[in-house]
């Protein structure tokens, strides 16, 4: 007897997993063990339903009300109940209908039932393994042709779940069966319209699987449902693993089509939401209301599986670290995970968490995360979301109150730490957003000290410290610190990040048999991209070489330190208007050419800048030069995203600049939410996006398409900011970065360690605080009598109140330290500074890990914070040489151009062998000295065309005979005044000279009348600045 390896042999064996028992499902139409076809049920080809089995699931579990239905309806009962069950489904929707049925008549009917979490409810028990769940083959599903669906899913008669199977053995693949979905099943079928009968659709072969929830003809989009290449969870990249039991894909009827599973789905994961887009069409833009079904991702579902299953398993108490790539849905995941935890219940039928808490690390709550949760919510009230809208009183009355989902950025514990209870058999599942941020901090100490079951801690802290729980006394600062430190028994972490640190990777990490730290689960940035996921941003880099040369103007040659001199020389080099001008000639040059016929029109643009200031500078060259280029630039228009002031030496100085001044929306006013600044930049309006220190990570537009990089970007920051471009889009095919700053090397680097799997051998030396401390004994600044005196100094402030001399007290009590701290030269105070910092950093960071006992350690850590923030600070000198020098030379020099290709083996973190600061150089040089430096490590072949003409033009001003009266001119009038008014005729007199004295040079400048405007323009905007400060 030959192998069968036809087609139907394929879904032969498909299907007869799912009717064993382990699948759950009941044989409607398919083969029998002999081969033979068999037809137990038929369903209504016109209504694409088995209103006979939905009947049936409703007669049997909710008999009162059924009765009362044909007592009403009579014999036309069936037909009455797809009427309205189809009026409740067109104006609700499938996934609504499923969730919470129908109503008629006054009859309230079920059309399935789900499992409940405990089984307290024997009916509720019952009523769900009364679920009627179908396997059809070969779905005839329009009444207009004969075409049919490989395989057809249903519950209680409705069907859910379509399969296209494809055989390989017979020439054709999934992308075979997807094809099939986008050109012979017409999205205007009526069974195949949104949310109305299928609420997923699979195309699937021998060895992978692709899912989608929406058919659009050819615009249709599968995503890939495959574990990976070396199984779910583990590092990898796309595709499925070898199944020595079976088929490679067989995980999708075993485990993710299983009958418990499916329900599940049904019940917890699918999700339905409608987002606003604006549509632009005839030239007019209208706001339209777009719904799309959210489906899991396998690696979403698998995440929740695992985790639900190992907290089960093995109770509170324990960290989890999920390493998932940015732009891979972690919102999702969250939200998923977030509810599922809210719901736990233990085989003892107890709920395991009082309160599930999301946290992320940003001053602002993160508003999409806030969104995504809200928006997966199924029962009013059940999340509570601290935002800027509500202060930390706000938590900690959620917390009291035993919320069920509480949404917070993680500074609000240390407000609202004295506003909560002493907890005592509450536990709590802590959710944390962006992982490698801010949790070694004082706010993640306070969110772990202010959780803890108290009865719990006493009871171990006594055991540990062998005395009675009568004898601990809360009121002891120390008492109460060790209780606070260490993992807590009634807390669980969920840390998400694309990007672990060392810290991250020992704080919430998996402890392997080998000593190894590794996360929980994984999805890699490598299975992402080869899934299509999102985009792999390195495949389109440019790196350009910036070059330049200074020259000294002044006789004034001061001896400077290097470190600070150097900098300002860069600095000067950076943020001088010649270097911002050809920077944003280069990328508007980039943008209109290439970034804004991307995406079918849409692209959007990033603007890195090194600093505040300089974000503001690009705004305004930008503005600018989108205001000279009025017609080429039509449609375009930036923002700009910082925190705080900042004031422009080359501005009037009561003009201040911030975010919200600078950004308007449609109705012009101003934009002062994270929400609206986000909707703003999204919509047709903006497509330019200038950012410092913001929007750099956890910002989600798929839009993006470009970014343009003018700061040193190293390790996370480095892949968590070029990662804003990975997101997908419809007709978004790939992204460019042009970069300023950092060489290929240096981005290959960064994004080496995060390729893969991010892991970590071996484990920290919590010894390393004794040896920091003794290291800084050999300072001999205080000895063990002045952490006697301020430890009894601050017992005896314990629970009275402060006097008007305290904090003058407690002041003198350093005054001693302070004096042979200042005795100490100047490589002896910075050696004992970066001690004290090391030993605090150190005892910070090992008592988030274990409890310390040890008094003497504590009273000594908290002496050593008091005196760091006492201790003089070394002056920073300030180094002002603006007018000392001058930009000779600038150029801007393609270096690479291409893909930057990552090995796929990253390397392993290990323990700090010290927990270092750094140590700043005082060595002096000459100005003149530092400048060659500075010159020589950003040398150029500069030719004449590199000459930066402002400095020529500068001299031959300075050296004019009127230039007492423009001194004059700078001081009395506005900088807009002198620019446009009262230096043009004097600009054209200046460039003549130049040019008759250097034809080569200045050629340019009467060949082009944008670059003479803009050449004018910043010698203007120079020498205003330079003739008001002498």
């Amino acid at each position: 007897m030959t192998m069968d390896k036809s087609e139907k042999r394929f879904e032969r064996d498909i299907e007869s997993f799912l009717i064993s028992p382990d699948g759950g499902y009941i044989q409607f139409n398919g083969q029998n063990a002999e081969g033979n076809w068999v037809h137990h049920r038929q369903h209504d080809l016109e209504r694409c339903i088995y209103m006979d089995v939905l009947c049936e699931f409703i007669a049997k579990t909710q008999p009162k009300e059924w009765v009362k239905y044909i007592r009403y309806y009579g014999e036309s009962a069936p037909d009455k109940l797809y009427h309205r069950l189809e009026t409740t489904i067109s104006n609700q929707g499938l996934l609504h209908v499923l969730r919470n049925g129908i109503e008629d008549m006054g009859c309230k009917l079920r059309v399935c039932y789900f499992k409940p979490e405990s089984e307290l409810n024997p009916v509720a028990v019952e009523r769900y393994e009364a679920n009627i769940l179908g396997c059809t083959r070969q779905f005839r599903y329009s009444p207009s042709h004969n075409n049919t669906l490989d395989m057809v899913l249903s519950v209680n008669g409705i069907p859910v779940v379509a399969l296209e199977l494809k055989n390989q053995l017979k020439g054709q693949d999934v992308q075979c069966a997807i094809r099939q979905f986008k050109m012979d099943r017409s999205s205007k079928e009526f069974c195949f319209r949104p949310n109305h009968r299928f609420l997923v659709y699979f195309a699937v072969d021998l060895y992978e699987a692709y899912m989608t929830t929406q058919l659009a003809d050819g615009a249709t989009r599968f995503m890939p449902f495959n574990q990976g290449s070396n199984g779910a969870g583990v590092t990898g990249g796309a595709g499925n693993p070898a199944n020595p039991n079976g088929y490679a894909t067989a995980y999708l009827w075993e485990e993710v089509l299983q009958r418990d599973s499916l329900m599940d789905l049904i019940h917890r994961f699918i999700s339905y939401v409608r987002e606003k887009e604006e549509v632009v069409k005839n030239g007019v833009t209208k706001t339209v209301t777009k719904e799309k079904m959210i489906f899991p991702r396998y690696h979403q579902y698998d995440v929740v599986k695992k985790i639900l299953a190992h907290v089960r398993e093995h109770g509170v108490g324990t960290n989890y670290l999920i390493q998932h790539s940015a732009g891979s849905g972690k919102s999702n995941s969250i939200a998923w995970i977030a509810y599922r935890l809210a719901s736990l219940h233990d085989a003892e039928n107890n709920s395991m968490f009082d309160s599930v808490i999301v946290v992320t690390n940003r001053v602002v709550l993160d508003g999409q995360l806030q969104d995504t949760i809200n928006s997966f919510e199924h029962q009013v009230g059940l999340v509570e979301a601290i935002d800027d809208k509500k202060n930390s009183r706000s938590l900690a009355e959620a917390l009291n109150d035993k919320k069920r989902i509480i949404i917070c950025t993680i500074q609000k514990f240390l407000f609202a730490y004295k506003d909560m209870e002493r907890f005592s058999g509450r536990k709590f599942a802590i959710i944390v957003d962006e992982a490698h941020q801010g949790q070694s901090g004082e706010s993640a100490k306070t969110l772990r000290r202010s959780l803890i079951d108290m009865g719990v801690a006493i009871k171990e802290y006594a055991e540990e410290a062998g005395i009675e729980e009568s004898e601990v006394d809360l009121e002891d600062e120390y008492v109460s610190a060790v209780i606070g430190q260490g993992q807590h028994k009634n807390q669980s972490f969920f840390a998400f990040t694309a990007t672990p640190k060392r810290p991250t990777l020992e704080t919430f990490g998996t402890r392997m048999p080998n000593g190894e730290k590794v996360p929980f689960h994984v999805y890699s940035m490598r299975q992402a991209i080869e899934e299509h996921y999102i985009l792999d941003v390195l495949q389109n880099y440019t790196t350009v070489q910036e070059a330049f040369q200074l020259v000294r103007v002044s006789e004034d040659n001061p001896e400077l330190v290097e470190g600070p001199a150097a900098r300002a020389l860069f600095r000067y080099y950076k943020q001088h208007g010649y270097t911002i001008a050809q920077k944003t000639e280069m990328i508007m040059t980039n943008f209109l050419e290439n970034c804004r016929y991307q995406i079918h029109g849409k692209g959007k643009a990033m603007v890195v800048a090194d600093s505040r200031a300089n974000a503001v500078r690009y705004y305004l060259a930008i503005k600018k030069y989108i205001a000279e280029h009025a017609q080429e630039c039509m449609g375009t228009d930036v923002m700009i995203a910082f925190s705080g002031e900042v004031v422009l030496e080359d501005y009037p100085s009561d003009k201040l600049f911030t975010e919200a001044t600078m950004n308007v929306d449609e109705n012009g006013k101003y934009i002062t939410t994270d929400k609206q600044f986000r909707k703003a930049f999204h919509s047709s309006l903006y497509n330019i996006l200038v950012v410092a220190n913001k929007y750099q990570t956890g910002f989600d537009e798929p839009l993006l398409h470009s970014m343009y990089v003018d700061k040193k970007l190293r390790d996370v920051t480095a892949v968590q900011t070029l990662s804003r471009l990975n997101r997908t889009a419809p007709y978004k095919e790939n992204t460019f970065v042009l970069d300023f700053e950092n060489t290929q090397q240096d981005i290959k680097d960064a994004f080496s360690r995060y390729y893969e799997t991010t892991t970590m051998q071996g484990s920290t030396d919590l010894n390393k605080v004794y040896d920091l401390r003794n290291k800084l004994r050999e300072y001999m600044l205080y000895n063990w009598d002045d952490v006697a005196v301020f430890n009894q100094f601050m017992t005896s402030q314990v629970g009275k109140k402060q006097d008007a001399a305290a904090l003058g007290r407690l002041a003198n009590l350093f005054r001693p330290v302070i004096n042979r701290y200042n005795d100490l030269n100047e490589d002896e105070r910075d050696g004992a500074r970066e001690k004290i910092q090391e030993f605090n950093k150190a005892y910070a960071y090992v008592t988030q890990l274990v409890r310390l006992h040890d008094k003497d350690l504590f009273s000594e850590y908290q002496y050593t914070t008091h005196l760091l923030k006492l201790l003089p600070r070394t002056q920073t000198e300030f180094v002002d040489i603006d007018d000392k020098i001058k930009l000779e030379y600038a150029q801007l020099k393609e270096t690479f151009s291409g893909a930057i290709l990552l090995d796929e083996k990253p390397p392993v973190f290990t323990p700090a062998s010290n927990i270092k600061t750094k140590t700043k150089s005082k060595k002096k040089d000459t100005l003149q000295s530092i400048i060659d430096k500075v010159n020589e490590r950003f040398s150029g072949d500069f030719t004449e065309g590199d000459r930066v003409i402002i400095e020529g033009i500068y001299q031959m001003f300075m050296q004019d005979a009127e230039v007492k009266k423009y001194k004059k001119y700078a001081k009395d009038n506005s900088p807009e005044m002198f620019v446009q008014s009262l230096f043009p005729d004097k600009f054209k007199d200046i460039v003549t000279q130049c040019f008759m004295q250097n034809t080569d040079s200045f050629q340019k400048l009467f060949n082009d009348p944008d670059f003479y405007q803009k050449v004018m323009e910043a010698m203007a905007a120079e020498l205003y600045k330079s003739l008001r400060k002498d």
